[in-house]
């Protein structure tokens, strides 16, 4: 989207007729409206409110003011880690009246300038958006208030029911006496739920578990992909494969028909590659062209919906703070799954495999639920090792955001490419996050994993594992983190008993270049996998040579291209397994048509 260059509306032109219909104002008073108490005058100042066509009740949520230089695109679609992203300021707002101000100004934490008092003087692109909050009573006692995930996966700038202006050219000059009143008149839409086809169905259930825990109706989706011939054999009964990873629309990586020939070309930044959206219609479709084959075994695979309200999945495992999403995956989501579609229900025909997120989730699961299944296949995975929770030791390790040093101060780095260069630190990456949402609220990926692996705080919200602005550690808390999520922790410490459940299961994959250093706990971890003889584990760690996030084990593609066959990567593997395996008198037959 390319802006239109819009001049600034002066106040002498605030009484004409056609000014309430335009989404920003600049005025030099705060006229009829009302402001948000507590709110400390300064110079420049932005005052974001929404009208009664928009609410005539209170809200409360995050406010964001986002103020961009870039005319491709809405600014809301502007911030990242990257060196590109554009400005953005956030503050809580708690019973926000219609027409009530809330005010921006450069007492404001900001990213990645931490302050509006450093904008340099000139013309800008601004908009507003606030993140509407509910209030949950949770059955632990505690009252809180976060963004339900609304079908978008936990993405503030898309979320249905968000707020939020059109974005105005205007002039900032922030030694000027300037109030700039944000007037936001817009909301997103509704998400249209994705449709069914002969092979891609959705299931959607509600939770007991999730619901008791967070004293709503909570649920938990899938998104299933059947076997070719699921209606002509009634009497089959087929193995399931978890594919855990972040929030799934629909399920994606298979296509029916072959690309479109009309589509137009873009350009992967991260790939380097031009068309990368036809290369992946291609796959989509080499895809479906072999899971239709004779000789392709029939499996049913599986996508799971547990956005929420921190983030756009739960990582699969039982939280204090998200409540038992593990137990509700495993006991009321996958039975229910199983019996709708017909599988064979036991632990030895499951398997589970992601990438990134999704390769933490799998080997997880794997180790958290034992029997349960009969092989992870975890790629990339989420740190797995938190002496190496990406480059920061948390149990020995005081700052996370620099090296511990005498005389100096070294920024350590949050994001590099294939041949090291560094685009983000890890302080920038959770100064973003901490603009985006207070008590771990960002919906984004720091802040999940603390709202995973922390205890509750006596405010209700996940307990921070470090100080959001300085970075330092809370060693109380990484205690509580090795003791319930550090996975390999957790095997070393429990390997007498998880040991002779876990022989055969484990196979773990990374890029030796991982953009975010996710190799280093991959190590440590087979580290101790590779000292292990009573039992041996008998399973696999692979590297990518200069390889980044995602590498899945495939050392014939690049990363643009196997990222792509992550749903037909194992299936050699987990036949292997299964003929292994499987228990006397067990069905190898009825889905082998």
């Amino acid at each position: 989207m390319t802006l239109p260059l819009l001049n600034p509306v002066p106040a002498s032109e605030l009484m004409k007729p056609l000014m309430p219909f335009l989404s920003l104002l600049i005025v030099t008073s705060l006229g009829s409206e009302r402001v948000a108490a507590g709110q400390p005058a300064s110079r420049l100042r932005f005052g974001l409110s929404f009208p009664e066509e928009r609410s005539q009740a209170p809200l409360d949520g995050r406010m964001l003011l986002v103020i961009s230089t870039n005319v491709d695109q809405e600014p809301r679609f502007q911030i990242n880690d990257g060196p590109e992203t554009q400005l953005i300021f956030g503050i809580d707002v708690d019973g926000l009246e219609p027409g009530q101000q809330a005010l921006i100004d450069q007492t404001v934490f900001g990213y990645p300038l931490k302050s509006l008092a450093e904008i340099p003087s000139g013309d800008y692109w601004v908009q507003g958006l606030l993140h509407r909050y509910e209030t949950f009573h949770r059955s632990d006692g505690h009252t809180v208030k976060l963004p339900m995930d609304r079908g978008e996966g936990q993405r503030w700038n898309r979320a249905p029911g968000n707020l939020y202006s059109a974005p105005r050219r205007i002039h900032i000059d922030p030694s000027a006496d300037q109030l700039i009143a944000v007037r936001l008149d817009q909301e997103i839409a509704p998400i249209t739920p994705p449709r069914d086809t002969k092979y891609i169905k959705h299931v959607k259930i509600k939770s007991k578990l999730l619901s008791d825990f967070w004293g709503r109706p909570m649920y938990l989706g899938a998104c299933v992909l059947l076997p070719h011939g699921f209606d002509e054999h009634p009497e089959a009964r087929y193995p399931l494969i978890v594919n855990h990873g972040h929030f799934p629309y629909t399920f994606t990586g298979f296509r029916e028909t072959p690309p479109d020939p009309d589509l137009e070309p873009d350009y992967s930044e991260r790939f380097g590659l031009e068309g990368y959206n036809r290369i992946q219609q291609e796959y989509a479709y080499k895809f479906y062209q072999q899971w239709i084959r004779p000789d392709f075994p029939r499996l049913v695979i599986i996508k799971v919906q547990h956005a929420n309200p921190y983030y756009d999945d739960s990582y699969a495992v039982n939280s204090a703070t998200l409540g038992p999403y593990g137990d509700a995956i495993m006991y009321e989501l996958i039975p229910y799954v199983e019996k709708q579609f017909r599988c064979l229900g036991e632990g030895w025909a499951r398997f589970t495999y992601g990438g990134s997120t999704g390769g933490w989730e799998a080997l997880a699961v794997q180790i958290m639920y034992p029997d349960e299944f009969n092989g992870c296949f975890a790629a990339c995975p989420d740190p797995i090792d938190f002496r190496a929770y990406t480059v920061v030791n948390i149990y020995e390790d005081k700052s996370a955001y620099y090296v511990d040093e005498q005389w100096k101060r070294t920024p350590r780095a949050g994001r590099r490419d294939a041949i090291g260069h560094v685009s983000a630190t890890l302080e920038q990456m959770n100064h973003r996050e901490l603009v985006l949402g207070a008590h771990s609220r960002s919906g984004a990926q720091w802040d999940i994993w603390e709202a995973v692996y922390s205890p509750v705080g006596k405010d209700g919200y996940p307990q921070r594992i470090w100080d959001k602005r300085t970075g330092e550690i809370d060693r109380s808390v990484a205690g509580y983190w090795r003791e319930n999520y550090d996975l390999r922790y957790i095997l070393q410490r429990d390997w007498e008993v998880l040991g002779p459940k876990l022989k055969g299961k484990i196979h773990i994959y990374c890029g030796t270049m991982d953009n975010y250093y996710l190799n280093n706990a991959v190590v440590l971890i087979e580290e101790f996998l590779e000292s292990t003889t009573d039992p041996y584990y008998d399973g696999e760690v692979d590297y990518g040579q200069g390889a980044e996030h995602c590498w899945n084990g495939d050392h014939e593609r690049p990363n643009a291209i196997s990222r792509l066959r992550y749903h037909q990567m194992y299936v050699d593997k987990i036949l292997a397994r299964i003929a292994k395996a499987a228990p006397p008198g067990a069905d190898l037959a009825s889905w082998r048509y």
